[in-house]
């Protein structure tokens, strides 16, 4: 286990933006996308690391990135330092493993949600309307119960420090336009069902996710991470039994603990015991080693 990556601060390279987990540096033409170990939960940043996140992270992201290329287009340039401009590579030791050289987009303000099951803030928009995002499901669902179909249900995309609010197709259309919403839920769907059906064979049961999506040249463009256990539930499909909640191998573990330590979910968190950090980061390596059959 390496030293925790909490923050970068690269001198001479300019800073664009913190978000959760990222710290995104402008090149010019091209974006530097580091991803630290800082974990968030309920749209709040830990103050504790989680060490090596960054590192599991990026590689499940070039992993799935590569696998959904006849998909949609990514943003990815390279993830190999010796490929990035000069004034990056005397930051090697850090950059190693976890960032991405990536193109510009024009990213778009929502985040897309697909969900296969029903968990989560889904399920306790079902128990009182038994509707998420104006979508209607079937009556008598239970808790982790599998959807006849998954659903795109986006949210917002707000800044760090506030939560994303859940909105529907029509509020989608609104900010960005009929076209532009149809494309990216269809992209979503598909993307989360090939995603599946690959981890359903690696034993790991996709339950939702949420991707972001940019524009180059009016062209969709998948951009920052995919499939990850910080942007899905991941649960263990040889222990799933709908009725309840789940094993994960994500945050979940982490929500978990937070919510029986009865936080409010407003900053500041609270620090993290070294027994939730260990297992949070054992759950997000085993989802590494199932999925990419790749360690660190």
């Amino acid at each position: 286990m390496t030293q925790a990556v909490c923050e970068t601060d690269f001198k001479d390279i300019k800073l664009l933006k913190r978000g959760k987990v990222r710290d995104i540096y402008d090149l010019g033409d091209k974006l530097l996308m580091v991803a630290t170990d800082r974990i968030s939960a309920f749209d709040v940043v830990m103050p504790d690391p989680i060490p090596d996140k960054g590192k599991i992270l990026t590689k499940i992201s070039l992993f799935w990135f590569d696998m959904m290329k006849s998909v949609v287009k990514n943003h990815v340039i390279s993830a190999d330092v010796s490929d990035y401009p000069s004034e990056c590579r005397q930051y090697s030791d850090i950059l190693d493993q976890r960032s991405m050289l990536v193109k510009k987009t024009e990213p778009l303000p929502i985040e897309c949600v697909v969900r296969g099951y029903l968990s989560g803030s889904g399920w306790n928009s079902y128990k009182e309307s038994r509707e998420i995002c104006g979508i209607k499901l079937p009556k008598g669902l239970k808790e982790s119960d599998i959807l006849p179909e998954p659903i795109f249900t986006p949210s917002t995309k707000e800044e760090v420090g506030f939560h994303d609010i859940n909105i529907d197709f029509n509020e989608t259309v609104k900010r960005i336009g009929k076209e532009l919403a149809e494309n990216i839920k269809n992209l979503s769907i598909e993307i989360y069902k090939k995603g599946a059906q690959f981890a359903a064979q690696k034993g790991i049961i996709i339950a939702d996710t949420k991707f972001e999506f940019g524009l180059i040249d009016n062209e969709i463009i998948i951009i920052d991470e995919i499939l990850t256990p910080d942007s899905s539930r991941f649960w263990p499909k040889d222990s799933y039994k709908s009725g309840g909640s789940q094993l994960s191998f994500d945050k979940q573990y982490l929500r978990d603990y937070l919510s029986s330590i009865k936080w409010d979910k407003n900053p500041p968190a609270p620090s993290l015991p070294k027994n939730v950090i260990d297992n949070t980061r054992s759950k997000y390596m085993e989802a590494l080693i199932r999925l990419a059959g790749a360690n660190l």
